[in-house]
């Protein structure tokens, strides 16, 4: 499974060139502004030695108060803030300090304070820098972490929705070949030999077909309908004239993109509780139409629908003509839970049945098209025409047309 790579802002994709970046601008408009507003005041142009001094003072006490912060940023709380303070009011301490020695040695003879008093006098604005300074410094490592743990917990729900996705897909092989295998074990003992190894032979190439994509991946409409018809290869063999298909699908919804094997079990689902239970079998439809920005899928069954009365186990066994049986098997199930992973709320999942007989599954997505549009529905017409083995009714849809039922 691919790791997501966490991505940071642009800005800080290079945490040290931000940093310097930052720390050269922000204390060069600093100087900017302070010699700005000195020689506004009438101050000589000698005062810009002692800015630039202050400036380059400021500027190295920040450099080690980031190595410091550094270190505090991962401690507990308590621990961060208090030690932040104590080391913030050494920085200022120390920088006043700086600043009151140079100011006497610049304006030697002509102040009569002392050094003292200079330092207390010159603290405000160190703390104002050096605080703002502090303040910003956390603030943006903060925000990286928090985007950080952003990123790292949309990268883990995705690797967790692909793994669950992955989970239902796995389900779907199992379900499908126990009831494969179990018909080939049958025709082995039953000395049909030939039989058996024609539906070996075709249940290799659906799986070879299957197992290409990826669990969770998205195939094109085409794609779905072409295994779908390797699928009913190996069913036509069991039920022969019992099982009749027809696909409606309209050449819109041929690029369409859909999670792969959506169909499948569906269409399994029919033929357990449609086909087998009946007789004369029963039909199974699969339509696709394109309404608006949403791909309406539907796949219904002239079976004898869902009986919801409850029974005793005892009385609903195999084989019952009268009613339908409610469905226990993963089927259903696992294509809510793939819909429900994909889309979210963005999707419709209904089932019904008639009074009279017929069961139908209707799904809406939101329509996607696949990148080569038109190569998707040019190899959908190749495959619809290669793979029907002669027991599918085919009906591309055209909307100015209406549609007619197959015979």
């Amino acid at each position: 499974m691919a790791v997501l790579p966490i991505q940071a802002a642009p800005f800080f994709a290079s945490k040290n060139r931000a940093f310097w970046n930052l720390q050269l601008a922000g204390w060069g408009a600093a100087f900017v502004l302070h010699a700005v507003s000195a020689l506004a005041n009438g101050q000589p142009f000698g005062i810009l030695a002692l800015i630039l001094i202050n400036k380059i003072t400021g500027f190295s006490i920040s450099c080690v108060l980031s190595v410091i912060y550094r270190f505090l940023i991962r401690q507990r709380p308590l621990v961060t803030w208090g030690a932040t303070a104590v080391v913030l009011f050494v920085a200022v301490l120390l920088h006043a300090s700086i600043d009151a020695w140079v100011q006497g040695v610049y304006y030697a003879g002509a102040r009569d304070t002392t050094f003292a008093q200079r330092v207390v006098g010159l603290l405000y604005l160190p703390l104002t820098l050096l605080g703002g300074w502090s303040a910003l410094y956390y603030a943006i490592n903060f925000f990286l972490t928090v985007e950080e743990q952003a990123d790292r917990l949309e990268r883990l729900e995705a690797q967790a929705t692909a793994a669950q996705l992955a989970m239902l897909r796995y389900q779907l092989n199992p379900h499908f070949l126990f009831n494969t295998l179990n018909s080939i074990s049958t025709l082995v003992l039953l000395k049909q030999t030939e039989p058996a190894n024609a539906m070996l032979t075709r249940l290799s190439g659906f799986l070879r077909h299957t197992l290409v994509a990826e669990p969770g991946s998205q195939v094109t409409l085409a794609q779905e309908v072409e295994t779908l018809q390797l699928y009913l290869d190996i069913e036509r063999m069991r039920f022969e004239e019992r099982l009749r298909t027809c696909f409606e699908i309209e050449d819109a919804a041929l690029p369409a993109q859909l999670p792969a094997m959506l169909l499948q079990p569906l269409v399994e689902n029919a033929i357990k509780y449609a086909v087998s239970p009946q007789e004369e079998g029963a039909r199974i439809a699969i339509t696709a139409r394109v309404i608006g920005e949403r791909l309406r899928l539907t796949v219904e069954d002239t079976g004898p629908g869902i009986d919801d009365t409850p029974r005793p186990p005892a009385v609903a066994t195999v084989g019952t003509m009268s009613a339908r049986p409610v469905s226990t098997g993963v089927g259903l199930a696992n294509i809510r839970n793939r819909l429900a992973q994909a889309y979210g709320e963005n999707h419709l999942f209904e089932t019904r049945s008639e009074a009279g007989g017929g069961f139908t599954v209707l799904i809406e997505i939101p329509l996607t098209r696949a990148a080569s549009a038109q190569e998707g529905v040019a190899s959908a017409s190749a495959g619809v025409g290669t793979a029907s083995g002669g027991g599918d009714n085919i009906i591309p849809l055209n909307p100015q047309r209406t549609i007619g039922t197959p015979a």
